[in-house]
């Protein structure tokens, strides 16, 4: 039986920027990927994911990102390696003492927006990245896009590492996500949503935007927290899968 997990970038929101039902997506997921407050969120919020996720038993995932809260971490910078390495441990340590407040344990860190898609091609970036996950704690799993530079290079640092694909972005023909500024960068039709991620899940393909097939190795799949319909894409994911029989369980282990 199939087995894949099911994950969402969750934390982010904020009163004056509420971008996401987080209490919705932790009845559906499996992992949950949680905002360390450089690029949204606010302390408060985010503990109150992480004690809302350790009630579901969902899987924690630190969710590091450029200090960017302006632009939602979505703008590349080129970010020297003492500075991006600093930034990174300062997000971490700081999830894993609120995860660990609220009786829980982070497992796995995935990097967010722009820095993920820039460590998937820059491998500078991607050593300062993995360094600043080795510094804090070892034993983490490291997410990345499918096919991505990064993962490379923490396999060859010695982590663990899983591969990441989207349920609601599209592909480019060469595997990488379209740019958020293209038309039909961003997908929302839950039932194409769920068919396209059953058939990566069963295949190890999706279709990319100019109508190819792609190979597409994925251990984890993402429904961004903040997209147009995202509950009810997340939810049209696990029905269908668990319909098909296959099983909906964490990448990293079971929450603590």
């Amino acid at each position: 039986m199939a087995t894949i997990d099911l994950n969402s970038d969750l934390g982010e929101n904020a009163p004056d920027r509420v971008v996401a039902d987080d209490a919705a997506m932790l009845g559906i997921v499996s992992s949950a990927n949680v905002a360390c407050g450089f690029h949204a969120g606010t302390p408060e919020g985010i503990r109150t994911t992480l004690a809302d996720a350790v009630a579901n038993g969902v899987t924690i995932g630190a969710h590091p990102g450029y200090r960017d809260y302006e632009g939602f971490g979505r703008r590349a910078m080129d970010i020297d390696s003492a500075t991006l390495q600093a930034h990174v441990e300062y997000q971490l340590g700081a999830l894993l003492g609120l995860t660990a407040a609220v009786g829980g344990a982070v497992r796995y860190v995935k990097p967010h927006g722009a820095l993920y898609n820039t460590i998937a091609r820059d491998e500078r970036q991607a050593r300062d990245v993995v360094a600043a996950v080795k510094a804090i704690d070892p034993s983490l799993v490291l997410l990345g896009l499918a096919g991505g530079v990064v993962l490379d290079v923490a396999e060859k640092a010695g982590l663990a590492t899983a591969a990441e694909a989207f349920a609601d972005r599209a592909y480019t023909p060469g595997g990488e996500l379209v740019s958020r500024a293209e038309p039909g960068a961003v997908l929302h039709d839950a039932d194409a949503v769920a068919a396209r991620m059953l058939r990566l899940a069963r295949e190890g393909v999706v279709e990319a935007i100019d109508g190819t097939d792609v190979a597409v190795r994925a251990d984890s799949i993402c429904v961004h927290g903040d997209s147009d319909g995202a509950i009810r894409m997340a939810a049209a994911i696990r029905e269908l899968f668990e319909a098909e029989g296959m099983v909906i369980a964490p990448f990293a282990g079971a929450a603590a």
